[in-house]
């Protein structure tokens, strides 16, 4: 049984009494109607002097009319999508009905629309229906014989028409007619009392096609719309039946007595025989021969009727309710309009959507008022409230499964908390978590719905269901699922999420922190791209070195390798015919350790050898990593550091100078162990190439000093000539005769060093200040050659040291007096040669300056020629001609001749100046390095002037 609503209200058109109203066709006898274009059309029988009207009422029920026909209407169409209504009538008694067409938009002189086709029938034989279609190039004609007329051609002209006469029944009149479809989909359907048949009008002679062996009575046959693919509607005593062209669709077991049929606005309304009441004959019984009646009509109206209005889609009663003799239903404006008795007019007016689903909600009928609401097109917004109200009765009467279904089309319109909150309960987790998975479908879901979601999988312990969240593509905060599945325990979920997702710091921090897994992890960093190897190995190094040393270490070479020697390789695999796959591929890390000289590692488990190929090898550019960035890694294994750091200087040129020091410092600390002397040529070799890079030498200097190796120590005073400080730690390490070869060695460079270790020797008491080292200190010659240690100076030293005598120095004394002595007689001879030399020039320069000087030159100086004036000439006797002295001179104040030795004077004199200066400065700097108070010093300086 279908449910019963009342979805329509009925009213009565009331009387109106301005104009022509709806009151004024009260006594008329209708014998046909149609409905469109915002109007209701009535046909006429003759009554009185009124016969063969049609009038048309429009939505203010106000009525025109104008004549048809002369004596009755038949039968009326009015077109939908043209102005254009077609009807059957009567103009003479005994003569055959005729069709006439009006274009309703234009008007003849009379006023009335104007007739632009009018066809007469070849046979007397009573029409008992009639149709046009939309297309206005079709129409049929439906007699009482059992044959059909079909009319093609444009109807609103008056031209020569196609005519075709269809047979379906002999003696069996048609009960309906209807078109199907457009174009060469057109079909015809044609019923009797006893058959259903359809023609296909493409067909040049249209066959006919038996659907069905019932048929129906007059008026009880329609076509539908769109909501049931415009099938054919047929209304027979036992059932309503749907048709197809080509076949028989759906029934409904609606039984009873028909009286009439109607399709309207996706509803079916069928007009039953009240079976209470006996039918009684209609104040319209006339004959056609006579009168000129309509034949489909001539039947008894019954005096009681019952309206019900079927939604076939829905499969519910809209309406049903009695109505006292039906003659006619229309349907316009929205609404639906029946004749009933004495020509009343009622209207049944359907009720809006809202008021149609709270009519449904106080029954709880949610699931109606769901699919009411979507053949109607609500909306969202308007199912969602719809879902919302049913499960919540769903979740009232407890049944909690049914209410997150509806709760789950809410999602993305309602709030997720307002759902959330009623199954936090722990005996309602499942559907808790079928309405976060739909949440996730959609793509609608946050952080803490992910994690609520996790949580319902870990708490029911649901695997199956937590691999399938895990494996498919929703989407959902990863980063918040790998946290849920490690705090839960879960951790091959957890790595799953993040290997799949590529989330590498937490597939690593859960291997190394949680599982334990340091060779995974490890084999884990090979595969990812540069960049992100680099920064893992920063952050998990140190955990790496520790428990699997050797393979991280090999790793790390492999990042810090020159792009140009030992970089990544892009390896382009070849098959025999065919590149692999159509794609370049990045070989392991396994792969390329063979090419820069590192055992591949095949002890771990996830060590696979590859497959034999023919590589060709081409590298591009790589950023390498910087080695200093992981020697931090390396703080609990310095042996593998050693092997780390030699790789780097090893296999790149200009390796940090961080390196460097931090590998002497790794030597020097295993020098302390006995066992590991060779690492002293190791350390010096090292050395020797700080040395050579020009690094700065101060860090591996403080090492060394640190860690007393001396011959780091020295080596690096060496390199930097810091010869004072070689002599100085032999002095302190108490090496006399290194001290001397010091000197010896260095003493050309540096003249300090002979004086620093004869004063280092004067202070030396007892048998350690020899008379044979202070002799051949100073018996060296390049000590007398540069006058390195002055007589003075040496006997003041060693008169501090009371066990050395003045026989140790006494030939160096003479011999130094007896050279300052020579030099002291060369030097007083110079100088009464350059007295003699000057005075000779001031006497020149006296007598240029107050004495006449003739000029006796003849020859030009420059090229000899005689001279010729205009002349030249110089106080040096030089004279040139002009034209000559212009060519060759640069300064027009100097005499050619002369310039070359006036400026080499010029430049001796400046050299001796500036050797003055260097010479004061270097003594400036050592005063200033020995004095314990070197303010003092820069003050005298400033008071003789010499920085002006």
């Amino acid at each position: 049984q279908w449910r019963r609503f009342t979805f329509f209200n009925k009213q009565s058109i009331p009387a109106t009494t301005s104009g022509r109203s709806w009151e004024t066709l009260r006594n008329i006898e209708i014998t046909c109607s149609t409905c469109g274009r915002g109007s209701l059309i009535f046909g006429d029988i003759l009554c009185s002097r009124f016969h063969g009207l049609v009038h048309i009422v429009n939505h203010n029920f106000q009525v025109s009319t104008f004549k048809a026909f002369e004596i009755t209407l038949l039968h009326l169409f009015q077109l939908k999508l043209h102005n254009v209504l077609a009807a059957v009538g009567i103009d003479e008694t005994g003569i055959n009905p005729v069709i006439k067409v009006w274009n309703m938009d234009k008007r003849d002189k009379n006023g009335n629309p104007f007739c632009g086709r009018i066809i007469s029938f070849f046979k007397s034989t009573q029409v008992t229906s009639f149709c046009v279609h939309e297309n206005q190039a079709l129409m049929a004609v439906g007699f009482a014989m059992g044959s059909v007329a079909l009319y093609k051609g444009d109807i609103a002209k008056d031209s020569q028409n196609k005519t075709i006469h269809l047979s379906i029944e002999s003696d069996a009149r048609i009960t309906g007619l209807s078109f199907h479809g457009v174009g060469k989909s057109s079909h015809l359907f044609a019923t009797t009392e006893d058959l259903v048949v359809s023609f296909n009008l493409q067909d040049k002679v249209p066959k006919k096609n038996i659907l069905d062996h019932r048929g129906c009575q007059v008026l009880c046959s329609t076509l539908s719309d769109t909501a049931m693919d415009h099938q054919f509607i047929v209304a027979s005593t036992d059932a309503v039946y749907a048709y197809q062209p080509d076949a028989r669709g759906p029934a409904f077991a609606f039984e009873g007595e028909k009286w009439m049929a109607k399709w309207f606005n996706g509803y079916l309304v069928v007009v039953y025989k009240d079976k209470g009441r006996s039918s009684v004959p209609s104040s319209r019984w006339v004959g056609w021969k006579v009168g000129g009646s309509n034949p489909a009509r001539s039947m008894k109206i019954p005096e009681k009727n019952i309206v019900t209005i079927y939604d076939t889609k829905q499969k519910l009663i809209a309406y049903s309710s009695p109505l006292p003799g039906v003659q006619e239903l229309l349907y316009e404006w929205g609404s639906l309009f029946a004749v009933a008795a004495d020509n009343n007019l009622v209207c049944l007016q359907e009720i809006d959507i809202h008021q149609k689903l709270e009519m449904l909600f106080k029954k709880n009928l949610y699931s109606l008022a769901v699919n009411l609401a979507r053949s109607q097109d609500l909306g969202d917004e308007g199912l969602v409230d719809i879902f919302k109200q049913y499960g919540d009765h769903l979740y009232s009467k407890g049944d909690f499964d049914g209410a997150i279904a509806q709760y789950i089309k809410t999602i993305g319109r309602l709030e997720p908390s307002y759902i959330i909150r009623k199954f936090l309960d722990a005996q309602q987790i499942r559907n808790l978590t079928f309405y976060l998975q739909a949440m996730h479908e959609r793509g609608l879901a946050n952080e803490d719905h992910t994690t609520l979601l996790l949580n319902c999988f870990t708490k029911l312990k649901d695997v199956d269901n937590l691999n399938k969240f895990i494996m498919t593509e929703l989407h959902f905060d990863v980063e918040t699922a790998i946290r849920v599945c490690r705090q839960a325990g879960y951790y091959e979920h957890a790595l799953q999420l993040a290997e799949k997702h590529h989330k590498h710091k937490w597939y690593l921090k859960i291997q190394l922190e949680d599982t334990h897994q340091h060779r995974k992890a490890l084999a884990y960093i090979r595969q990812l791209p540069f960049n992100e190897a680099e920064n893992s190995v920063k952050r998990y190094g140190k955990a790496l070195v520790t428990h699997v040393p050797e393979e991280t270490t090999d790793l790390l070479k492999l990042l810090c390798t020159d792009v140009n020697s030992f970089n990544f390789y892009l390896i382009f695999f070849y098959s025999t015919s065919n590149l692999i796959n159509n794609k370049y591929i990045y070989c392991s890390f396994q792969d390329i350790f063979p090419l820069i000289g590192i055992s591949p590692i095949t002890n771990h488990p996830d060590y696979q050898p590859s497959k034999p190929t023919n590589p060709q090898l081409s590298t591009r550019s790589v950023s390498k990593s910087n080695g200093v960035d992981f020697i931090h890694i390396f703080v609990n294994s310095p042996d593998m550091l050693v092997k780390f750091l030699e790789h780097l200087i090893k296999v790149q040129d200009n390796a940090p100078e961080t390196v460097y020091n931090t590998l002497l410092e790794l030597y020097l600390q295993k020098l302390a162990n006995p066992n590991e002397i060779k690492l002293e040529s190791l350390a010096l070799n090292l050395l020797k190439e700080i040395s050579v890079k020009r690094y700065d030498t101060d860090q591996a200097l403080l090492l060394c000093q640190m860690n007393d190796f001396r011959p780091g120590i020295l080596f690096l005073y060496q390199a930097c000539k810091l010869y004072q400080q070689i002599l100085r730690y032999h002095m302190d390490h108490e090496a006399h005769g290194l001290v001397v070869d010091t000197c010896r060695r260095y003493g050309g460079e540096d003249g300090a060093l002979w004086q620093q270790a004869l004063t280092y020797f004067a202070k030396q008491q007892g048998h350690h200040a020899t008379n044979e080292t202070i002799g051949s200190l100073t018996s060296h010659p390049h000590i007398e050659k540069h006058n390195l240690l002055p007589p003075l100076l040496v006997v003041q030293l060693l008169s501090k040291n009371s066990t050395v005598t003045l026989g140790v120095v006494r030939d160096y004394i003479l011999r130094r007096i007896r050279q300052e002595s020579d030099e002291i007689e060369n030097c007083e001879k110079s100088i009464a040669d350059y007295q003699v030399e000057t005075q000779e020039m001031k006497n020149k320069i006296e007598q240029l300056k107050t004495g006449a000087t003739i000029f006796q030159e003849t020859r030009c100086s420059l090229c000899s020629f005689e001279l010729e004036l205009p002349t030249l000439h110089f106080l040096c006797q030089h004279a040139f001609h002009v034209h000559c002295f212009e060519s060759y001179a640069d300064n027009e104040s100097e005499c050619p001749v002369c310039l070359p030795k006036n400026q080499k004077i010029l430049e001796n004199l400046r050299e001796q100046e500036q050797v003055g200066i260097m010479a004061l400065h270097e003594q400036f700097n050592n005063q200033l390095k020995r004095s314990s108070d070197g303010f003092s010093i820069i003050a005298d300086y400033f008071s003789k002037g010499v920085f002006n």
